[in-house]
C-alpha cells in the first residue's frame, strides 16, 4: 500500500526430532503426520486471513527442496568445509539419536524425559569455525536488536591470550616426556597458577592417573558425561573436582601443582586444560576454597594495598609475587598488560608456549542418527571405508520408504534398516559401496529458505541471480530470541558460503530482526494447603514447592492492591503465574474457537492490542470484548444501525459532502499515529490512535466519504475482513490492498488553540482554551462563559480589555470600596 513489492511468504520446516518422535509414539509415518499437520495449519493460517503468498509456499520435506539442501552440502564438502570426526555427543538411547546441548535438561532428555549419556561417536561436522572472524566482524552492520548480537558475540567467543606447556611431573619427582598444554586469557597470572584442571574427556587424562586415584575419576568421568555443557559451566552451581594423583611443573616458577579434573572445564574448548588462578578468578577460588589449594596473590588493583586480599580479584593492575630468577621472567611492577605481553615473549623465547586467539564457536556438528531428516549425499566404498560424494545431476537422494523407523538401539541409524537403499554402487568406478545412514538435522533446511522463497520452482538452480539480486537480502526479519545462536547463526555461515561461490550478492541474510514477544496463557490463580487440606495464605507460607496446591477458578478471585485474593475469603492471598502455552499445562488458545466465536478478524486485533510486538504478553480471552466492540462500533459508524431483525441496510451512511476542518484534523492525526506506530511495531498504540478517532467521529451530525474511506484503509491491515467488505459498500469495486496507505497532511497536525491566560485588573484568574487567530470578542465572551472567571466579571463595569492575540487576555473592571464598620 505504500508502493513496495512485498514478498511475505510461508513454508514449513518440518524435519526433525519432534515429527519423528511423535510418529514413533503412534505408528504412524511422519511424512503422513506432517503433510496433515500442515494442511491443518494452512487451514487456520488463511482463516485468520494472513497475506501470505501462497504461490510461493514450500517445505523442507519436499524432494524438490531438500534437493537443494543436499547441493550445499557438496559445495561445503568440495571446499573441507564438511569432514568426519569422532566426538563426543548426547547420545540418547531411547530416542536412538544425538541430541544438542540445548535438548539435554538435567542429564535427561527436554522430550520425553529420558537419560542422556556422552558417547565418542563418528560424525559429520561442519567448519564454522573457518568464518568465526567474518561472523563475529559483520554484526557491527546489521540493525539487529543488541542482545541477539551480544549473544552472538558470546557464543562465537574470541579472545586473546596464550598456549602455555606444563610439564607433568612422576612419581620420583622427575619431568616426564608428557606435558599439558593450557590455554588462558591472562597470561599475566601464570605465577598465580596453584593448580591444573583437566576436562573429563581430555585424552591425556586416563594414561596421568595414579592407580590409587584412577577409580574415583572414572566415577566422576562417568557423572560429567550424563551432564550436557550448559549444566556443566553454569555459573551458579557448586564446583565439582577429584584430584588425579599427579603433578606439573609451574613453567614460570618451578613449582609441582597438583592436576585435577573437573566438570566445569569442558574438553570443546581451548585445550580441554586450564591453569588454575584462584586469587585472579571466582570459579577457581570457590574451587580451591572448597578443596584447600593454595591460593596466590600476584595482581594487586592500582588502589589497593597489597596486603587486604579477601576476595578473588579478577581486573587489571600492577604486578607482584612474579618473578623467578631461574626461569628468568620478571615482570614485578608491570602493568597488566604490559606483563601479559612479556610472558607471551618469554614463553616463545624458551619454548614453553605461544601467543594464542581461541574461539568458543565450536565446529558444527552435523548428523542426526535418525530417519526424519535429509538424507547426506555421501556413500563409503567397502573396501576402503573412502567417503565419496555422489553426483549432482543424482540430486536430490530420496529418503526410503520405511515402515520401521524406530530407533535401533545400537547407535545405527534407522536408514540401516533400508538394506536394498544402503546397499549401492560408485557411479564412477562400480565398486560395492554403502550409503551414509545419519541424516541432516532439523537446522539445515531452514539455513537457507528465505532464498527458496525469491524463486520456489526453479528446478535448475539453487534461486536464480536475477531473483536474488531483486529480492535478497531480507528487509525484515521477525522471529523468536530463541533463534540466536543456533538458526541465525547458522543461516549466516551458510549465506557466507553461498557468498564466496557467487551464489547470493550479499554478505548477511537479514538486514533487519525483530525480535516478537511469546504470548503466555492465561492468568492461573493456586492456593496452597496445609496438612489438613485447608487453604492457607501466601503470605503465610516458605518454599511454596514444599506445599499441595489448588486450583482456583478466576470467578473467585479478586484483586485487592496489588494482590489477588479469595473472593470468599480476603484474607487468603492466591499465588497468580503465566506460563508459556502447552498442552501439558492444558493452556493452550485454540485460534478455531476465538475465530468461530468472535470473528478472524477480532482475533488479529486483540493479539495486536496486547502490547507492542517486541513484548511477552498474558493472553485473556475477555480481554476479545474490547476489540470486538471497537469494531462493532466501526462497523455501524459506517453502516448504520441494524433493523429489529439485525439485518443491516445496503451500502453506507457516508454522505459525498466536504469535510470540515475539524474532521480533517481528526482523521490526519489518526493517519500520522497509526503510520508511525506500524513502522515502530507498536500495533495497540495504533488501535488505541483510530479507537480515538472512532470516538471522535460518532459525536459528527455527517460522515463524509472520503473520511471514512481514508478510516478504513488505515484498519485494514489489523482488519482485513471487515475492510474489505466496507471497502466495497463505500462503492468501491477493486480490493482495497492496491489503494495507496494514507498519507497525514502536516497542514492538518499543527496544534490550532492555544491556552491563553486571563487577568483581571493585571492578576492571573484563570486560562480559556482559543483558537490562535481567535478575536478579542471572542475571547472575552468565551470567558465571560467560564465558570471560574465569571464570578469575576459578571455585575462589574468593564472599563478596559487589553488582548494580546494568542497571548494574553487583560480585563481592567471598575472596584467599589465597601464601607467598613468598626465597633468598640
Amino acid at each position: 500500500m505504500q508502493g513496495f513489492n512485498v514478498l511475505h511468504p510461508m513454508g514449513w520446516d518440518a524435519f526433525g526430532l519432534p515429527a519423528e518422535q511423535y510418529a514413533i509414539d503412534t505408528g504412524t509415518h511422519p511424512k503422513i503426520t506432517t503433510l496433515r499437520n500442515i494442511s491443518r495449519f494452512r487451514s487456520q493460517l488463511k482463516s485468520i486471513g494472513f497475506s501470505y503468498d501462497w504461490d510461493r509456499e514450500i517445505s523442507t520435506t519436499e524432494p524438490d527442496y531438500y534437493k537443494w539442501t543436499q547441493w550445499i552440502f557438496l559445495q561445503l564438502l568440495k571446499r573441507g568445509l564438511a569432514y568426519q570426526a569422532e566426538v563426543p555427543v548426547n547420545w540418547c538411547p531411547a530416542l536412538g539419536t544425538v541430541l544438542a546441548n540445548e535438548e539435554v535438561v538435567d542429564g535427561v532428555s527436554e522430550r520425553g524425559g529420558h537419560p542422556v549419556i556422552r558417547k565418542p561417536m563418528r560424525q559429520w561436522m561442519l567448519r564454522i569455525t573457518a568464518y568465526a572472524d567474518r561472523l563475529l566482524e559483520d554484526l557491527d552492520d546489521l540493525d539487529w536488536p543488541e542482545s541477539i548480537k551480544e549473544m552472538q558475540r558470546n557464543w562465537i567467543g574470541r579472545s586473546e591470550g596464550a598456549e602455555l606447556d606444563f610439564v607433568v611431573i612422576n612419581g620420583n619427582g622427575e619431568e616426564a616426556k608428557k606435558r599439558i598444554t593450557v590455554y588462558t586469557t591472562r597470561p599475566d597470572t601464570i605465577f598465580g597458577a596453584t593448580y591444573l584442571v583437566l576436562a573429563p574427556e581430555h585424552p591425556c587424562l586416563s594414561s596421568l592417573l595414579s592407580e590409587a586415584h584412577s577409580k574415583h575419576v572414572e566415577v566422576y568421568r562417568e557423572l560429567a558425561f550424563k551432564k550436557s555443557d550448559l549444566e556443566r559451566t553454569e555459573l551458579q552451581k557448586e564446583k565439582t573436582g577429584v584430584f588425579t594423583g599427579c603433578y606439573a611443573k609451574n613453567p614460570a616458577n618451578g613449582q609441582a601443582v597438583p592436576i585435577w579434573v573437573a566438570d566445569y572445564v569442558l574438553g570443546s574448548y581451548g585445550t580441554g586444560a586450564i591453569m588454575a588462578v584462584p586469587a585472579h578468578d571466582t570459579r577457581d577460588f570457590e574451587f580451591a576454597m572448597k578443596y584447600t589449594i593454595p591460593i596466590s596473590w600476584v595482581v594487586k588493583p592500582d588502589d589497593s594495598d597489597c596486603g587486604n586480599f579477601k576476595r578473588p580479584f579478577s581486573g587489571e593492575g600492577s604486578m607482584i609475587n612474579s618473578s623467578c630468577s631461574e626461569s628468568g621472567l620478571d615482570i614485578n611492577g608491570l602493568p597488566s598488560k604490559e606483563a601479559a605481553s612479556g610472558v607471551i615473549q618469554w614463553l616463545e623465547k624458551s619454548g614453553n608456549g605461544k601467543k594464542k586467539v581461541n574461539y568458543k564457536l565450536r565446529d558444527w556438528l552435523f548428523a542426526r542418527q535418525r530417519y526424519w531428516g535429509e538424507p547426506i549425499p555421501v556413500i563409503f566404498l567397502d573396501d576402503t571405508g573412502e567417503g565419496i560424494p555422489i553426483p549432482e545431476t543424482e540430486l536430490p537422494l530420496t529418503l526410503p520408504e520405511l515402515d520401521d523407523f524406530t530407533p535401533t538401539g545400537t547407535g545405527e541409524p534407522p536408514l540401516s534398516k533400508a538394506d536394498s537403499w544402503v546397499i549401492t554402487k560408485d557411479p564412477s568406478s562400480g565398486k560395492p559401496a554403502r550409503r551414509e545412514t545419519n541424516t541432516m538435522p532439523q537446522w539445515a533446511g531452514s539455513c537457507w529458505y528465505y532464498l527458496r522463497f525469491m524463486d520456489p520452482k526453479n528446478s535448475s538452480a539453487l534461486v536464480d541471480k536475477a531473483q536474488e539480486q531483486y529480492w535478497g537480502p531480507v528487509d525484515v526479519y521477525v522471529g523468536g530470541a530463541e533463534h540466536a545462536v543456533l538458526h541465525l547463526l547458522y543461516a549466516r555461515f551458510w549465506h557466507k558460503v553461498l557468498y564466496d561461490i557467487d551464489v547470493v550478492s550479499t554478505k548477511e541474510p537479514f538486514k533487519c530482526v525483530i525480535n516478537q514477544g511469546i504470548i503466555l496463557g492465561e492468568v492461573q490463580y493456586t492456593a496452597c494447603k496445609d496438612e489438613e487440606g485447608n487453604l492457607i495464605s501466601a503470605d503465610s507460607v516458605g518454599e511454596l514447592a514444599q506445599y499441595k496446591q489448588e486450583r482456583i477458578p478466576e470467578e473467585k478471585v479478586m484483586k485487592s492492591g496489588d494482590v489477588f485474593v479469595l473472593k470468599e475469603n480476603p484474607s487468603i492471598r492466591l499465588i497468580a503465574r503465566t506460563h508459556k502455552m502447552s498442552k501439558s499445562r492444558g493452556n493452550v488458545i485454540n485460534p478455531d474457537d476465538v475465530v468461530s466465536e468472535y470473528g478472524a478478524d477480532s482475533l488479529r486485533l486483540y493479539e495486536m492490542f496486547m502490547g507492542p510486538l517486541r513484548d511477552s504478553k498474558t493472553w485473556n480471552t475477555s480481554g476479545i470484548d474490547g476489540v470486538h466492540r471497537f469494531l462493532a462500533r466501526s462497523w455501524r459508524l459506517c453502516v448504520g444501525s441494524a433493523s429489529p431483525t439485525g439485518s443491516y441496510p445496503d451500502g453506507t451512511v457516508t454522505v459525498d459532502e466536504k469535510p470540515s476542518i475539524e474532521q480533517l484534523r481528526s482523521l490526519h492525526r489518526c493517519i500520522d499515529k497509526v503510520t508511525e506506530e506500524i513502522e515502530a511495531t507498536r500495533f495497540n498504540t495504533g488501535i488505541s490512535a483510530m479507537m480515538e478517532f472512532i470516538n471522535a467521529a460518532y459525536k459528527w451530525d455527517k460522515l463524509p466519504r472520503s473520511i471514512i474511506e481514508a478510516f478504513v484503509l488505515l484498519l485494514s491491515p489489523y482488519a482485513p475482513h471487515m475492510a474489505e467488505e466496507l471497502w466495497c459498500r463505500l462503492g468501491r469495486s477493486n480490493s482495497l490492498a492496491y489503494e495507496p496507505f494514507p498519507k497525514a497532511d502536516a497542514a492538518y497536525l499543527k496544534e490550532t488553540t492555544v491556552v491563553l491566560p486571563v487577568q483581571i485588573n493585571g492578576k492571573t484568574r484563570g486560562t480559556i482554551q482559543v483558537e490562535e487567530t481567535c478575536s478579542e470578542d471572542e475571547a472575552f465572551r468565551l470567558a465571560s462563559l467560564d465558570t471560574k472567571l465569571s464570578k469575576f466579571l459578571d455585575g462589574k463595569s468593564i472599563r478596559k480589555r487589553i488582548y494580546v492575540q494568542g497571548k494574553i487576555l487583560n480585563i481592567v473592571i471598575d472596584m467599589q470600596k465597601k464601607a467598613k464598620v468598626v465597633q468598640q
